[in-house]
């Protein structure tokens, strides 16, 4: 489920009767949680953060996460364990235990199949159908990923240990796992019952049916199980080397034929590798009729492979209309007709078309693929920080946080400090007895709180206005995460992401875009895929008194094309985004 990047859709603290509900719903879900386990997994007076989620496939997930790590997950109302919480209790799950090279199948995105499962001597777990189970490796007790049994351990003897036996969610190593601090698995050693005895034990799950049959007729036979295993593993390894050996002559056959074939040729080949691909992945019928021009600008260039730039006057076609109109004609892929005039649109496709049909994406599509550079270290593809919104102690209210042990200059969450606060009214019984929404006014909230002219007028305050008054005293501060670094706190309120329209000589409008860099991004980055995405010119410039920054300029009026660049691809949150409601508007519609 989490093999490829989710988007996340909210990031909020958990309520108080929120986290009562999660208590309870823990308790019922993992009976063999003690009421000491469940309160330090969630916490009274701790941030824990509720995370909405949306995976690759469309569904909808929450995550909560404790200390930036995520702890559980909800998938349609039932609650699954991280592989950061089964490190903590190894035990808190049903365990199916596998071989070490399993493990890359799984982090793939593919599920635990039975001959892939090491049945120890006491057989298997007992689980039904749906029940939440956790794998484990040969040699470490620690789990590395979670599921569901795909059937009931029953079933699993009577079907001879054929088949699908845990549907996989989420795995160490995957997109979940890299939402939290990415440290390791912990060693933790097997019982040495377990370690001694491997009857039963089956050869890792193995796609190619050569290899199974193999692996079976050799388990019937009268060697032993480490065996089978390792001539098993053994035989993957040649095979594997065959075909990598098979996939890189083909690709040196490739580049030789790509390197006899003139410009020209290989920018048709190229051109057309990027229209299949685009109606293949791209294109949907409800957006027809589409057209052409737009079908080009969002759906073609986005197609074309990193490294190549793609060039319709450098093809034989050398306009647009004149390939379209050969797709159409000799290749029967797409109807083109002039609905407005001066306007060609995309009006039907034949998805059913052999040519497309056989089409196989590739995996590297990387004109907008988001990438930065990390210290000189290979690219990695990019990832919003996290920002979060911290209160400084200032000398002023330095009193009011003396007993929590906030010196002045020590930054803390709001609930922290709405947390300490109470603790101070209570400690010192300042709730007023006859309404307990206000609370009495004591020297110290005088002098931390109250302006000069309120000091012999206000003798209490609401619990809102109490805390408001606070916060507002307090020095505004904010905390980004990078993934992979340490936080960096700095003071004030961040910077949005701006974006602004300028004239420039004969009244031609520009689009500015500044403060990239607050956010990780690298400007000739976004200035590269913007460029591809809208196909006009940009220029980076330095801006003046700001020390390492630099400002993107884009020809035209490409706000709304800059707000979806940094919302969709980028997943930079809309309140760090400034000036979006400049975009041009379209003409009335009559």
């Amino acid at each position: 489920m989490f093999a490829k990047p989710f988007r996340v859709k909210s990031n909020t603290v958990i309520k108080g009767s929120d986290r009562r509900k999660l208590k309870a719903d823990l308790c019922a879900a993992f009976p063999s949680l003690s009421a000491d386990e469940l309160s330090e997994l969630i916490p009274n007076k701790e941030e824990l953060n509720v995370v909405k989620i949306y995976a690759h496939k469309g569904e909808a997930v929450t995550v909560y996460v404790l200390h930036k790590n995520p702890l559980f997950f909800e998938l349609e109302k039932q609650l699954y364990p991280t592989v950061y919480l089964l490190w903590r209790y190894p035990s808190l799950l049903p365990v199916f235990r596998t071989w070490s090279p399993v493990l890359q199948k799984l982090i793939g995105g593919a599920d635990l199949m039975l001959p892939g499962v090491v049945v120890p001597s006491c057989g298997l777990p007992d689980v039904n159908q749906g029940d939440c189970c956790a794998v484990t490796v040969v040699k470490n007790r620690a789990p590395v990923a979670v599921g569901k049994a795909a059937m009931s351990s029953s079933e699993m003897h009577s079907l001879g240990m054929k088949g699908r036996g845990v549907c996989v969610l989420h795995t160490y190593m995957d997109y979940l796992w890299t939402f939290g601090d990415r440290s390791g698995p912990p060693s933790l050693p097997e019982d040495e019952s377990e370690g001694q005895e491997e009857n039963g034990v089956k050869c890792e799950v193995i796609e190619k049916e050569e290899l199974k049959k193999c692996v079976e007729e050799q388990q019937s036979s009268g060697e032993t199980v480490t065996d089978q295993a390792c001539c098993g593993l053994e035989e993957l390894r040649i095979a594997e080397q065959e075909e990598n050996k098979c996939e890189s002559s083909n690709e040196k056959e490739e580049e030789n034929q790509e390197d006899l074939k003139t410009p020209q040729e290989a920018m048709d080949t190229l051109l057309f590798q990027c229209f299949l691909h685009a109606l293949k992945s791209k294109v949907k019928k409800s957006e027809l009729p589409l057209l052409t021009s737009t079908f080009l600008r969002n759906h073609m260039f986005s197609c074309c492979p990193s490294g190549r730039q793609l060039d319709i006057k450098k093809s034989s076609y050398k306009k647009l209309s004149k390939f379209l109109q050969v797709m159409q004609q000799q290749h029967n892929l797409v109807q083109v007709k002039e609905l407005t005039k001066g306007a060609e649109s995309i009006v039907e496709v034949d998805w059913k078309n052999p040519e497309l049909r056989s089409f196989s994406v590739p995996d590297e599509t990387g004109v907008e693929a988001t990438t930065v550079q990390e210290g000189g270290e290979a690219e990695v593809a990019y990832h919003p920080p996290e920002i979060t919104t911290l209160y400084s102690v200032s000398a002023r209210l330095e009193p009011l946080f003396v007993d929590a042990k906030k010196r002045k200059g020590m930054t803390m969450h709001p609930a922290e400090v709405r947390s300490i606060v109470t603790e101070y009214v209570k400690k010192n019984e300042l709730v007023n007895e006859n309404n307990k929404n206000y609370v009495t006014i004591n020297p110290t909230l005088c002098d931390c709180l109250l302006e000069k002219s309120e000091y012999q007028e206000v003798e209490s305050l609401k619990w809102d206005d109490l805390f408001s008054r606070t916060l507002g005293k307090m020095q505004g501060c904010y905390q980004v995460i990078f993934p992979g670094q340490d936080p960096i706190i700095k003071k004030g309120h961040i910077e949005p992401i701006d974006i602004s329209v300028a004239s420039r000589g004969s009244n031609k409008k520009v689009t500015l875009v500044k403060n990239l860099e607050t956010y990780g991004l690298d400007p000739a980055t976004v200035a590269t895929a913007l460029q591809h995405r809208v196909q006009a010119s940009t220029v980076l410039q330095p801006i003046p008194g700001a020390k390492e920054k630099v400002l993107v300029q884009i020809q035209g009026n490409q706000i709304h094309q800059v707000g979806n660049l940094l919302l969709d691809q980028y997943q930079i949150p809309r309140k760090y985004i400034q000036g979006l409601d400049k975009a041009s508007k379209g003409g009335k519609k009559k």
